[in-house]
């Protein structure tokens, strides 16, 4: 979700105003996804590398997100959304652990979209956590399955469609072992302009692709192939 501080410098407004922004457009994409039927959806809030951010827009990011967590639960939990956290909690004050682990419980049952929030996440230490897990088990050998069954979003499928905003074309260490076969879509836009139709446009260009994971076109059915 990139651009909420340019955003806010075109309209001459102070960085915070990007990222209060940021959240309306959050809500309106969480409900296109609801109406497209996107089961999963995962969100990078917060890099492992934003910390190096000043200190003035890190504690205002930490007390949007602390508000977010305060009141927009019982909103998704309304909704039959699942709200899960992934990331390293140690570095957050208690109270926004405390809302986090509130907020996962308040939602675990629902049915409905699977919403992730990344925070203080890096595809890197994702992948170190699930080695170190896998050698406090005693593991001597690590396979594929084992490491992608300890990654932090080993409850959800490998996404089908990465999308990011802002004009930049990297992935910048998210997600890095599950986005090995994903489809990526960039977009100049930024994020507080993202809305329900740049979304579908996001998934209509998804729709229109050809996944073949190593294989022909000629190996797919018929109703994936796009001649």
């Amino acid at each position: 979700m990139d651009g909420n501080g340019r955003w806010a410098k075109k309209r001459f407004l102070p960085r915070v105003a990007g990222h209060k922004k940021g959240l309306s457009a959050v809500r309106e994409v969480v409900s296109g996804c609801q109406e497209l039927g996107v089961e999963y959806l995962t969100l990078f809030a917060f890099s492992t590398e934003n910390w190096r951010r000043p200190q003035d827009e890190v504690s205002f990011l930490m007390d949007l997100f602390l508000g977010a967590l305060e009141n927009e639960v019982e909103k998704l939990h309304s909704n039959n959304i699942c709200l899960k956290v992934i990331g390293d909690r140690s570095r957050f004050a208690p109270r926004i652990v405390e809302r986090i682990e509130a907020a996962e419980a308040r939602t675990a049952a629902n049915g409905g979209l699977v919403l992730t929030i990344a925070a203080d996440y890096g595809g890197r230490w994702d992948m170190l956590q699930a080695v170190n897990r896998l050698i406090r088990e005693g593991a001597t050998a690590i396979t594929e399955e084992a490491l992608a069954g300890r990654l932090s979003m080993a409850y959800a499928p490998e996404p089908d469609l990465f999308i990011r905003t802002g004009g930049e074309q990297r992935i910048s260490n998210f997600l890095l072992w599950q986005l090995a076969y994903s489809e990526l879509y960039f977009t100049d836009l930024l994020w507080p302009d993202f809305d329900k139709q740049a979304l579908e446009g996001a998934v209509q260009s998804y729709r229109c692709r050809e996944r073949r994971f190593g294989r022909t076109s000629e190996q797919l059915p018929a109703s994936l192939r796009r001649d």
